[in-house]
């Protein structure tokens, strides 16, 4: 298992996550709008979404009421706005640049989301997948923001399906759901307390690479 081989490697690692964040905070762009979405960001990512009103987002931006109503006329449209920058943050810019770093080849790629899973899980301000908790908070299948959770969920499968393909699995869809099951698995496990979820997750990718011949 790909570890951080020392304590200066594992800050690395969080900072660039982190890094990502605060820099929601520091790109020059400080409309009502931007200020708002990073609140946002920063609320819903810790606290969930049903737990966090308008008014604590709108505090945290500095803005007036009629700023956020102006840009985002109701609170299911700001969470709308969240998961959008939580794909581009965390799915895009994190896990998978992060994979792609870490390894050489589309076998290494995917099993080392689990060792990026496991620095993220160490740490203290360990979060947990947003797409799911929204999707959970919720959970009416027909409502705007639930479909919107699936549907991101759904653009990290795209990733493990490009993977898969390039390795030359048939049934891409087939084996990254079943390596989403796995994502979302040592997540959840992660959330229980169980310090090495990632590592069990990756034991089980192994299997499932070595059954498809990889």
């Amino acid at each position: 298992m790909l570890m951080p081989d020392s304590a200066e490697a594992m800050t690395r690692d969080r900072t660039g996550w982190r890094r990502l964040v605060d820099n929601q905070r520091d790109d020059g762009a400080d409309s009502g709008r931007e200020r708002l979405g990073r609140a946002a960001y920063e609320l819903f990512s810790r606290e969930g979404v049903r737990s966090v009103g308008v008014d604590a987002v709108i505090a945290r931006a500095g803005t007036a009421k009629m700023t956020l109503y102006r840009n985002f006329p109701s609170k299911d449209d700001l969470i709308l706005d969240f998961l959008r920058r939580r794909e581009q943050l965390w799915t895009r810019e994190w896990l998978e640049a992060e994979s792609q770093r870490r390894g050489a080849t589309p076998r290494d790629q995917l099993l080392a989301i689990f060792d990026v899973f496991s620095d993220w899980f160490s740490q203290p301000d360990f979060e947990g997948c947003s797409f799911l908790t929204t999707m959970i908070e919720i959970n009416d299948r027909e409502h705007p923001v639930h479909q919107a959770a699936v549907a991101h969920l759904a653009n990290i499968r795209s990733y493990i399906e490009r993977l898969a393909a390039e390795l030359g699995i048939r049934d891409t869809d087939s084996f990254a759901r079943k390596w989403h099951i796995l994502m979302k698995g040592s997540i959840m496990a992660a959330h229980e307390g169980d310090a090495t979820a990632a590592g069990r997750a990756r034991e089980l990718g192994e299997l499932l690479l070595a059954r498809h011949g990889c």
